[in-house]
C-alpha cells in the first residue's frame, strides 16, 4: 500500500529571486535572465547577441558562441556566481556540424570537472542565431 501525505500548499514553496545583469532592461523581452529557487539558479537561454541590443555579432558560430558565453558569464556575475558553480548546460545548434567549433569556445570557460552537458540541432533559434544555451549553477 502506498501512503499519501498531503502539505499545506507552500510546504516546498522557496524564496524566489530574479536576477538580471541590465544587458536586457528597456528590452521589453518575456522573460528573466536568472531565477533562483532551493540554491539553483536557472539562467535563460542565451544567444550571442551584443550585451544592450538584440543585434548578433558577426563572425560566425565561434564570435557567438564567445558573446553566448560572455552573457551568461554576466549573468552569472549578476547572481555573484561563477562559470565554476555551473552545473549543469543544454546548448542547442543550428547546425550540429557547428559542434567542433562551439565545443573549442566552450572549453576556454570551464574547467574540468566540467559540467552536465546535453546539446541538440534546432531549427529556428531566436533571432537566426547559431547557437543558443542555458545553464544551471548551483549557490556554494
Amino acid at each position: 500500500m502506498i501512503g499519501l501525505c498531503l502539505l499545506p500548499a507552500n510546504a516546498y514553496s522557496a524564496d524566489v529571486v530574479y536576477h538580471s545583469s541590465g544587458a536586457f532592461e528597456g528590452q521589453n523581452l518575456p522573460f528573466t535572465e536568472a531565477v533562483e529557487a532551493g540554491g539553483l539558479v536557472f539562467l535563460s537561454g542565451q544567444i550571442g547577441v551584443k550585451p544592450g541590443t538584440l543585434t548578433l555579432v558577426e563572425g560566425g558560430i565561434e564570435a557567438e558562441a564567445r558573446q553566448t558565453m560572455d552573457n551568461i558569464g554576466a549573468t552569472l556575475k549578476a547572481a555573484d556566481l561563477t562559470f565554476a558553480d555551473v552545473i549543469k548546460c543544454t546548448v542547442m545548434l543550428s547546425d550540429m556540424a557547428d559542434w567542433p567549433a562551439f565545443n573549442a569556445v566552450y572549453t576556454e570557460y570551464f574547467e574540468a570537472p566540467y559540467p552536465a552537458r546535453s546539446a541538440f540541432g534546432a531549427n529556428g533559434l531566436a533571432l537566426g542565431g547559431s547557437l543558443e544555451v542555458e545553464c544551471i549553477a548551483s549557490r556554494p
